[in-house]
């Protein structure tokens, strides 16, 4: 003891002392670190070196933290959390140029400082995900309450489509004769002359061609005027099978454009061929459609006429459907509405189809799904059916 006078007087300070130990540091000290507990963080001697203690790197850390809490707390949006993150935390952050600093200090400081500087940086973390956590709620808060749908209104109405028109009347067309025993065959609507008219008793020079204006793809290939090419090509692949019993739906195509005529309509034309067919079997088939499609006290009228690829030919009239055979404006005060043509098979169509025409017999006809549809639903103007005017079509 009697040793800490000199070593005062030669311009040392006592910092540490434990039982028969003396630690002595030259220099004044600089800090206060941990838990009562001394340490020095000096260099260069007394006659004025430079000082790098931990006392300014702690305070320049807790300066850092105060400043680091506020922008936490003063943060709005998720935006400036993040800058907030990169000021103090990011690569150029404030507590990371710190952290780089590090090698700087004299060894015995670095556990201390580092230490300290470890646990601002993890309790910034946490400040920042707890914050971050907050705002996130607040915005989900923001955007349920803006988005928020009043059960209380009464709910958009959900517009269901419906079937077109055309539709809903060729199937039941088509009902009504699967009823009677038919079956449904189709056939190429890109058809060959000798399908749409030489087998159907109508060749290249005939004058009945004149009656359908017919679209010519090249001499010998078009678009069908009927689907009467359907029977034909039925004929020829089942002959000389006995009964056939078909109908044939589907688009055809003519060059006429007005009120009652379209460039492109729909046909169903139906074919019955066996040994004992009579004319008046024909007329059972058709009032039996005609009742069925328009009511049960509707009239058959058949008035003669004349198709190439029947004989004898008929056009098939009704009691009209608005004044039940009265006479008014739609009718033109007769009484009677045209709806389709029909006849006895030409025995040439039979011949050129495969069957003998002294060994059976068969009848056919033909209508217009568009001229059914104007009938039934009191419509006088055929394009409306394609204009897709909705005011029109959801009426069905």
């Amino acid at each position: 003891m009697r040793l800490l006078p000199i070593f005062a007087g030669k311009g040392f300070f006592i910092l540490q002392m434990r039982p028969l130990k003396l630690k002595l540091c030259k220099m004044p000290f600089d800090c206060l670190l941990g838990e009562k507990r001394l340490l020095t963080a000096c260099e260069g001697s007394s006659g004025g070196g430079r000082q790098v203690g931990g006392l300014p790197v702690l305070g320049e850390l807790e300066s850092i933290r105060t400043e680091a809490e506020r922008a936490v707390a003063a943060a709005a949006s998720l935006e400036e959390i993040e800058a907030v993150r990169v000021r103090f935390l990011g690569r150029k952050g404030e507590l990371t140029q710190i952290l780089r600093r590090m090698g700087a200090l004299p060894a015995v400081e670095r556990p201390v400082i580092g230490q300290r500087a470890n646990e601002i940086k993890e309790k910034l973390e946490e400040a920042l995900a707890a914050r971050a956590a907050v705002l996130r709620e607040q915005e989900l808060r923001r955007r349920l309450e803006a988005e928020a749908v009043d059960v209380t209104l009464p709910g958009r109405p959900v517009l269901l489509g419906s079937q077109h028109p055309l539709n809903i009347v060729r199937e039941e067309i088509e009902a009504i004769f699967l009823g009677l025993g038919f079956s449904i065959v189709q056939g190429p609507e890109v058809e060959l002359d000798y399908y749409n008219f030489e087998a159907l008793n109508l060749p290249k020079d005939h004058p009945a061609r004149d009656m359908q204006d017919t679209f010519f793809i090249s001499e010998e290939i078009l678009l069908r005027t009927h689907t009467s090419p359907v029977q034909v090509r039925t004929l020829e692949r089942l002959a000389p099978q006995l009964p056939v019993k078909i109908i044939a739906p589907g688009k055809v195509y003519r060059r006429d454009d007005d009120a009652t005529h379209s460039p492109m309509f729909h046909q169903v034309e139906g074919l019955a061929v066996d040994t004992n067919i009579r004319f008046s079997d024909l007329k059972g088939v058709l009032l039996t459609f005609a009742r069925e499609m328009f009511g049960p006290k509707t009239r058959l009228r058949l008035r003669p006429s004349y198709f190439p690829f029947t004989e004898p030919s008929a056009e098939v009239d009704i009691s009209c459907v608005i004044c039940g055979g009265e006479g008014c404006r739609l009718c033109k005060h007769t009484g009677w509405l045209e709806i389709l043509g029909a006849g006895m098979v030409h025995p040439r169509v039979l011949a050129v189809s495969g069957y003998d025409p002294e060994q059976c017999r068969g009848f056919a006809f033909g209508m217009g799904i568009e001229r059914i549809a104007m009938l039934k639903y009191g419509i006088n103007d055929i394009r409306l059916f394609f204009d897709n005017d909705l005011r029109f079509l959801t009426q069905f």
